[in-house]
């Protein structure tokens, strides 16, 4: 898989901030986690967010 410059970055951050053993790590659970939302939203479902203020507001992914 080819990437640009950007993208290999934000890989790395990812693997650095998850301490994921692998970059294929990172890329399943990326995956996964992108499966789910896409499920929930077919479902009709919200993700809510609740901010440092207490108040809660639907997540926007795909606007």
């Amino acid at each position: 898989m080819e990437l640009p410059p950007p993208a290999i970055e934000r890989l790395k951050a990812l693997k650095d901030k998850t301490e994921a053993s692998s970059y294929a790590e990172v890329t399943k659970n990326a995956y996964r986690l992108y499966d789910l939302i896409i499920e929930m939203q077919e479902a009709g479902r919200t993700l809510m967010v609740k901010e440092p203020s207490g108040e809660v507001k639907e997540l926007q992914i795909f606007v």
